[in-house]
């Protein structure tokens, strides 16, 4: 996450806070007003990558170094499956009796656990001076990733079942770093983007603690990105995929 994106989520979390001071009285509902919760679960990514180019492949032969076109890369990635945690604050409005309408920024520190995957490079047409057929594999590279950095603001419509129970969707923008290394590549991040939809259930437990549960989606864009292979021969694609949570957790409304 760069600082502008930190210092977006720092203003969202300052102004919930603020609003948490404001006067209480003449609540809407009892689900009007800011809370703030701790929520930890099970994950899952599903990385998508697009066509794979890279640049000429020299390589050696009996006969010294020969050059050939490259046709390209194919991968193979596996899915992430990892425990997570976040940190979360919000502020609904309420809109009459029965419903609210509220704002929530949620972060999630740390990394997640690594997946493998691999790239094999070949070539594209007959090299030269050495004749090698087109669609020869040259080399395979292993590589491992993770997901940091995953953060989303959103928009959460709820339906009041009383003052004890929250019925509540999410809508709104989402976005998460990809951290790529291998054997013969150079550690490289990709900054996603994309949306993310959900919905949950609160249930008060105490006058202000609350339990909740919660299930989310995140859909990421493919982004271009160049990846430098220390061999020399990097690989330009197109990465994204797409995420699924479950969450249980705790939170305070105030």
């Amino acid at each position: 996450m760069n600082q502008f994106q930190i210092k977006g989520i720092a203003i969202v979390l300052a102004s919930i806070s603020a609003s948490a001071v404001m006067a209480q009285s003449n609540k809407a509902n009892a689900w009007e007003g800011a809370d703030v919760s701790i929520s930890a679960g099970y994950a899952q990514f599903s990385p998508k990558v697009g066509s794979v180019t890279t640049s000429a492949l020299t390589f050696p032969t009996p006969y010294g170094n020969t050059t050939a076109s490259s046709g390209g890369a194919t991968s193979q990635t596996n899915n992430i499956n990892t425990g997570t945690a976040n940190i979360s604050a919000g502020y609904n409005w309420g809109i009459g009796s029965d419903y609210v309408l509220g704002v929530r920024a949620t972060y999630y520190p740390g990394a997640s656990s690594s997946a493998g995957g691999s790239f094999t490079i070949s070539t594209a047409t007959t090299a030269s001076p050495i004749p090698v057929p087109a669609g020869t594999n040259l080399t395979t590279s292993s590589i491992q990733y993770n997901i940091k950095n995953l953060y989303s603001l959103v928009l959460t419509p709820g339906y009041v079942l009383d003052k004890q129970r929250l019925l509540y969707a999410k809508v709104g923008y989402t976005g998460a770093t990809i951290g790529i290394n291998g054997q013969s590549l150079a550690y490289s991040t990709v900054g996603l983007s994309g949306y993310n939809l959900g919905f949950g259930y609160k249930q008060m437990i105490s006058e202000s603690l609350y339990m909740l549960g919660e299930f989310n989606y995140a859909g990421f864009s493919n982004k271009n990105t160049t990846l430098t292979n220390t061999s020399g021969v990097n690989l330009t694609g197109s990465f994204g995929g797409s995420g699924i949570d479950f969450l249980v957790g705790f939170g305070y409304r105030f």
